[in-house]
Order: C-alpha cells, then sequence, then structure tokens
C-alpha cells in the first residue's frame, strides 16, 4: 500500500514539476501500480516466482498502462505509446544490469 501511495505522490509531484496536471501525474503513477500488479498476478498464475525474469511481462504493463493514460493529458498517439514502451523496456533491462554491477541489486534482471 505504500508503494501505490509513494508512486502515486510522487508522480503527481514529478508531473507538476514539468508543467504537468497534479492529476496525469497520479494517474500516471497510479497506472503503472496496476501494470505491476497484473504482471505479479500473472506470474503467481504461472507459478513463476515474484522476482524472476518474464521479459516482457515485467516491462510492457508497467510502461504501457501509464502511457496509456497520459494520452488523457497529451497528445500521444499509438506510435507514441510504442515508443515509450520500447524505451523503457530497453532502458529497464540495462538500468537492471547497471543496478547489479554497481550492488544495488541481487540479481541483474
Amino acid at each position: 500500500m505504500a508503494r501505490l501511495a509513494a508512486a502515486v505522490v510522487l508522480a503527481a509531484w514529478a508531473a507538476v514539476l514539468i508543467d504537468l496536471p497534479w492529476q496525469a501525474g497520479a494517474f500516471a503513477g497510479a497506472s503503472a501500480m496496476v501494470g505491476d500488479c497484473l504482471s505479479s498476478f500473472v506470474k503467481r498464475r504461472f507459478g513463476l516466482e515474484p522476482s524472476s525474469k518474464t521479459l516482457g511481462l515485467d516491462q510492457v504493463p508497467e510502461s504501457l498502462f501509464p502511457a496509456v493514460a497520459c494520452s488523457a493529458y497529451l497528445p500521444l498517439r499509438p506510435i507514441d505509446v510504442a515508443a515509450i514502451v520500447f524505451v523503457f523496456s530497453i532502458g529497464g533491462l540495462a538500468m537492471s544490469r547497471v543496478f547489479f554491477t554497481v550492488g544495488l541489486r541481487d540479481r541483474p534482471y
């Protein structure tokens, strides 16, 4: 619950910093958490460990849902949403490796 609240509050704050309505940030933060919960739910249904690597399932819902949510506040076309998901997915995989290398993560994924 604290993670959800932090995501909503911090995303709302970040939206204000970049001149967007706080509601856009709150909606994006909540949407990202819904995507994260959905991927966790699917992993459990398939009997996978919570921290197991599932390429795509770990990245797509968590980036797709907020990108679609932001379409209500920004003029995002489907290609823009696809680009957001692609960049988030590649960036997340790359940063995970970096965090593992510097000791901030236990696994490289």
